[in-house]
């Protein structure tokens, strides 16, 4: 079933709830990207290296990314060629095809959570300052705990100011276990923070930690020493490490994703703010270039629009007008 002919099928309520904010979420990219498209086939009538162009510009200004709009367009090529597409009005679905193949492609990286199936399942998250790290932490707090889990956070962010109480107020707002103490060692903390974490017999561990990238060697050392410090307590652990990404920061997101990834061993990414960006490209493009998954995006400011990555209703939130 292709993704036009999915999106005809009935949903259940969550199903279409989901979809609705993916079209909310999406709105300023779609507005900008495909008003742009639609006009591009009334422009050109045929398929030609003008067209071709003008594509590439829009798909660029997206932030879709320099090296997946070459693959993109590569392939859109060789499908115009093997097809005898001539008109610019039939390539809408075969882009949209194409996006989401490229996504995809092939491999079996997964949007799932690896959960623990022995004790509670350890979140370890990183991100730069002023992404929306100690909000997602809060985000997925609520989230867990909706679904019927013991949920415990530990901040491990303590040099920053304010950073510990700014997590614990979304820990009494949420309505969740917290431990935390400033001004001291982030290992020690984390360390303190298991012990009571297993006390309590909690399901999901969520770990803020600094995010001072500057200094690249002294984080990378602390996550090491981090990493250590959650193995010793809980083997496996952390199950997830993900990344956190402003996404209306567009390339400079990608240059943090590939930056994290060289210190420590990032398991997927939560793209923040995409509902507040017209470059909501960068989940094809941050995918095509760090090869990692995106596990949940922010669609909006309420404490339930942050969703586990869906890329169908990506997709379909994206390119829903051309559908």
């Amino acid at each position: 079933m292709g993704l036009f002919d999915k999106f005809k099928k009935i949903f259940n309520k969550e199903e279409k709830e989901d979809i609705a904010l993916y079209e909310k979420g999406l709105e300023e990219t779609r507005k900008e990207f495909v008003s742009k498209l639609s006009l591009l086939g009334i422009k050109f009538t045929k398929i030609d290296d003008d067209y071709y162009d003008e594509l590439e510009r829009i798909l660029i200004e997206a932030d879709i990314g320099v090296n997946t709009v070459y693959t993109l367009l590569d392939k859109l090529k060789k499908r115009v060629k093997e097809e005898n597409i001539s008109s610019t009005k039939d390539l809408g679905e075969v882009i949209v095809d194409e996006m989401f193949l490229i996504y995809v492609n092939g491999e079996s990286l997964s949007d799932k959570i690896n959960m623990n199936d022995d004790g509670p399942t350890v979140l370890l998250m990183v991100g730069v300052n002023g992404v929306g790290k100690t909000t997602t932490i809060g985000k997925l707090a609520h989230k867990y705990k909706s679904e019927g889990k013991k949920v415990f956070l530990i901040a491990g962010d303590t040099f920053r100011a304010g950073a510990t109480e700014q997590l614990k107020l979304w820990a009494d707002r949420v309505g969740v276990d917290f431990y935390g103490k400033e001004d001291i060692d982030p290992a020690g903390v984390i360390f303190d923070g298991l012990v009571k974490a297993k006390e309590v017999g909690a399901d999901i561990v969520l770990i803020d930690t600094a995010g001072r990238l500057q200094n690249k060697v002294g984080l990378m050392a602390e996550l090491e020493k981090v990493n250590k410090v959650i193995g010793r307590h809980i083997e496996g652990a952390p199950h997830e490490t993900l990344l956190v990404i402003d996404a209306s920061t567009g390339q400079n997101g990608i240059s943090q994703a590939e930056s994290f990834k060289s210190i420590t061993n990032i398991t997927g990414l939560v793209l923040t703010k995409l509902d507040g960006t017209a470059k909501g490209g960068i989940v094809l493009a941050i995918k095509e270039n760090v090869g990692l998954p995106v596990k949940f995006v922010g669609l909006g400011e309420q404490v339930e629009d942050l969703k586990s990555f869906d890329i169908e209703s990506y997709i379909y939130g994206l390119f829903k007008d051309l559908m």
